[in-house]
């Protein structure tokens, strides 16, 4: 559990700097995912033929990995198009509602029980977001791209907790990534078609960028959230990335001096924010603890 947690806060890390890569990369949104997917997975697929760790699946199993990879797909769409739209902050707090919609559409999906400890953690972040957006106004569009964001976001990890259950990370990644490029084509087609794009292609300074937030923001990223699958659930990964805006905020105050367009009450939320992931954690672990303890009753019994 311990390494599971530290496997997961790694990736809140390097998942803190994708908000960064969608500021500085000139590519309008729906280009930027695609080339994300599509690189991310011809990398995959290279390092896993190389290594004879491929495993070939039949194309009726594809469909599972092409959905999972058009969720996060679009999800990047819509959440690179709320940091263009709006800044970078708003951006990665709007991603903290991914918990929310975990919450509520996983045991719909799973055709389980619904959580209360999980819908009252939720609520607190969704509390925090309100209390961040009700005092500035300034950034609708790109606020109601980041829900839009978090709701795909969600049900990615949702059809990726399923998927690696009976298949090893390193599959479940090469193959969600390689599904996820090739079903956004007609969906990039009629973007490009509505919102042109000034270059089809990526500058070299871009295409730099890109393999920087391939190689370490995607790859690394999804195969230690996916090994972290195994052991927590998809609501307490989800709940624990909203830690990532923290990581951005620092960043974009930083870089871009974003602290000047950030009210009292932007801080305030995310406080409720950061105190949802707290409380969930200790949960976790509590829960850990019990059922440890539990297991070791019925040996010596």
């Amino acid at each position: 559990m311990k390494k599971a947690f530290i496997k997961l806060h790694i990736s809140i890390i390097l998942a803190g700097f994708t908000g960064i890569f969608g500021k500085l990369i000139t590519l309008n949104e729906g280009l930027l995912a695609w080339y994300r997917i599509a690189l991310a997975g011809l990398f995959l697929l290279i390092i896993l033929s190389i290594t004879r760790k491929l495993q070939a699946i039949s194309l009726r199993q594809a469909a599972p990995f092409a959905l999972a990879g058009f969720f996060i797909g679009m999800h990047w769409i819509f959440f690179y198009g709320s940091i263009k739209y709006a800044n970078i902050s708003v951006g990665v707090v709007c991603f903290s509602l991914t918990g929310f919609f975990t919450a509520i559409v996983a045991p719909l999906i799973n055709k389980q029980k619904f959580s209360w400890s999980e819908l009252s953690l939720s609520l607190l972040t969704l509390a925090g977001i309100i209390l961040i957006f009700s005092f500035d106004t300034r950034y609708r569009l790109g606020i109601f791209l980041g829900f839009i964001s978090s709701l795909l976001a969600s049900l990615f990890t949702i059809s990726n907790e399923r998927l690696a259950r009976k298949h090893p990370s390193e599959t479940v990644l090469v193959y969600s990534m390689l599904g996820g490029a090739v079903s956004l084509i007609p969906v990039l087609v009629i973007y490009c078609y509505w919102f042109p794009s000034i270059s089809l292609i990526p500058s070299f300074q871009d295409l730099g960028y890109l393999m920087i937030l391939v190689v370490f923001c995607t790859v690394l990223l999804y195969l230690l959230q996916t090994q972290v699958l195994r052991q927590l659930s998809a609501f307490t990964v989800n709940l624990s990335l909203n830690l990532e805006p923290v990581y951005t905020i620092i960043l974009a105050i930083l870089l871009y001096e974003e602290d000047r367009e950030l009210s009292p009450a932007f801080y305030t939320g995310l406080g409720l924010i950061m105190l949802s992931v707290l409380l969930q954690m200790l949960l976790v672990i509590r829960a850990n603890k019990k059922a440890q303890k539990q297991v070791m009753n019925e040996q010596l019994e």
